[in-house]
């Protein structure tokens, strides 16, 4: 199963980085984000990747290119060019990098690759967030429910301290806000071909008319994720997740503590980031 990879937006909000680089190159723990979230599907076997880049596509396509030097040793003649390549890298990944058009919008995205993707169920994410999904488990919901398109639905980090309140007095300050059942688009999601009929032109975001009317048909089902799940919008998430990438295992790869909740039964609500 392909796995598509949206990577073309500006990243506006991490304008000090994406001046220069486009946002899934900026790095986490030294490491583009994206190259986080392709191990995410590598741990459970999806290894054949679609890249739909935009905005200064030139540096993911280089960077591509480039990625076995980078992670192999070689030696190299000089005088000719001549390189023989010495495999040191486990990774075995088949790396497509499409340019899917500067202004394009995720919806549009998706519809100009319909060529690259065929016609077999596959896989959607961003590449600027990162979470320990049993994708697995992710795609056997999908093939048991039998409907167009599943979203996994996360619940949001905290960004703000708490305040518990008797009346005027402060009885509890926390760092940590409690969870309610608050539900977002988390990404990483599974689709039949056929939700690509729903995407109509290059000015549609995938989150707004196509996923509407897909819900609106009845064909759309939420994988409910109650495990880490972080994006990278601003400078303090980079920062979080530099500091949390350098951990021996990255809570994104800590899949004993990422146990999803299946659910057919009552919709959820997802409430736009």
């Amino acid at each position: 199963m392909k796995v598509v990879l949206l990577a073309g937006g500006l990243g506006s909000r991490l304008a000090e980085e994406t001046v220069r680089i486009p946002k899934p190159m900026v790095e986490v723990a030294g490491r583009p984000i994206m190259l986080h979230v392709m191990d995410i599907y590598d741990r459970f076997g999806f290894t054949d990747f679609i890249v739909a880049c935009g905005y200064k596509a030139i540096s993911i396509k280089s960077f591509f290119q480039d990625l076995h030097l980078m992670n192999n040793d070689f030696t190299v003649g000089i005088g000719n060019g001549e390189m023989d390549l010495k495999p040191t890298s486990k990774v075995d990944w088949k790396v497509s990098v499409v340019d899917t058009g500067l202004s394009t919008m995720t919806g549009g995205r998706l519809r100009r690759l319909r060529e690259w993707i065929g016609d077999e169920p596959f896989m959607v994410t961003y590449s600027d967030g990162v979470g320990n999904i049993d994708i697995g488990r992710l795609v056997e919901f999908h093939k048991a429910h039998g409907k167009l398109a599943t979203v996994t639905a996360v619940q949001p980090p905290a960004r703000f301290g708490n305040l518990e309140l008797d009346g005027d007095k402060v009885s509890e300050f926390t760092e940590k806000v409690r969870k309610h059942e608050t539900w977002i688009n988390g990404g990483f999601f599974v689709f039949e071909p056929k939700v690509l009929d729903y995407m109509l032109g290059d000015d549609e975001p995938l989150e707004q008319a196509p996923l509407t009317n897909i819900a609106r048909d009845g064909e759309l089902m939420a994988f409910k994720h109650k495990g880490f799940w972080h994006p990278m919008d601003t400078v303090r998430d980079r920062d979080t997740l530099n500091k949390l990438g350098t951990q021996p295992v990255p809570p994104w790869l800590d899949f004993e503590n990422g146990k999803p909740v299946l659910s057919t039964d009552a919709p959820v609500q997802l409430v736009n980031a």
